[in-house]
């Protein structure tokens, strides 16, 4: 009895554990090298395009002026932080922002678990393959060509404004209506995207264990019964993960798709922070009360990442951390 109780324990601690440091790192490095040397390219390029440029963060902060430098410029401590929440256009990019994020999760959010589902009751391999493929493709489309695409085919005598007018609708370019800003934005968001969200859910699928699915049809359960009490519970904490990074993106909604769409005439409905901090540090030359700005809005996307993680793991046990 003590000899097992002995085993037992020998097996629970690790020796590995009980090395020094120095040790560690030498049978680590041994045994993973390549890993180590393919993960060097992705450190760099973090480094130097991620944490390196957070030290121009301090010009938020100050009147920068590039011939004084960084360190030099003039001291102002928050007063671009609230010239900014006290700006005529502060509401009006904040509620766009908020605006177009919610309304992009509410209509493309389900849309990649709905196609890899579709997908992954198709019988034939060889047509899977064909649908994912054209679904995949438009992701790899350059944003400048889609919003082209666009352009062409919502303007006054474009294919989807004529394709309309025999429902009635009154031909204009789309793109300049305020109204019509939102959904096309959205449209085209999820037809470039959709096919190239579903990869990691159609990943998650394909984990899941056939023979509960076997063990449910022994038992009578039909398809949506099998959709509801296995599939849909064991993406469940694939689609949390994806739900807080999506929130954690909310207010960084794409501004280069934004840019390209946009004009004076839509301003009023399209402009967000991302597409103020463009025109403010690029086109106006305010490079501190842009750098002022664009940290607000990192501070939020953080803070909106931290709470949602939280939440989820106290309501559903799945966060990212």
């Amino acid at each position: 009895m003590k000899n097992h109780e002995k085993t037992k324990h020998d097996l629970a601690v690790d020796p590995y554990l009980d090395l020094p440091l120095k040790t560690k790192m030498k049978k680590d490095w041994s045994k993973y090298r390549t890993l180590y040397f393919l993960f060097i390219p992705v450190l760099i390029y973090y480094i130097i395009f991620q944490y390196g440029p957070m030290v121009g963060l301090i010009i938020s902060f100050e009147n920068y002026k590039p011939r004084t430098g960084f360190f030099h410029s003039q001291w102002v401590g928050l007063k671009h932080f609230k010239a900014f929440f006290a700006d005529y256009y502060f509401q009006r990019v904040l509620t766009n922002t908020i605006r177009i994020s919610v309304t992009n999760i509410i209509f493309t959010f389900p849309c990649p678990i709905i196609l890899a589902l579709l997908i992954s009751e198709l019988r034939t391999r060889g047509y899977s393959r064909i649908i994912q493929t054209i679904t995949y493709i438009p992701h790899f489309i350059s944003i400048v060509v889609i919003i082209s695409i666009l352009m062409d085919l919502t303007q006054k005598e474009g294919a989807v404004t004529q394709f309309l007018a025999h429902f009635g609708f009154t031909p204009v370019t789309m793109l300049n209506e305020k109204r019509y800003f939102l959904p096309l934005y959205i449209i085209s968001n999820i037809w470039q995207n959709v096919g190239w969200n579903s990869i990691i859910y159609l990943s998650a699928l394909l984990s899941i264990d056939a023979e509960l699915y076997e063990a449910a049809r022994i038992d009578g359960a039909g398809k949506l019964r099998q959709l509801w009490s296995i599939t849909l519970p064991c993406l469940i904490p694939t689609i949390i993960i994806m739900l807080i990074l999506q929130v954690g993106k909310m207010f960084n909604v794409g501004y280069e798709k934004i840019i390209l769409m946009y004009n004076p005439l839509t301003y009023e409905v399209a402009d967000v922070i991302s597409t103020y901090v463009y025109r403010q540090g690029l086109l106006e030359m305010n490079y501190s009360y842009a750098a002022a700005v664009g940290m607000f809005n990192s501070i939020v996307s953080f803070s909106l990442v931290w709470i949602t993680n939280k939440i989820s793991d106290r309501l559903t046990g799945s966060s990212l951390w």
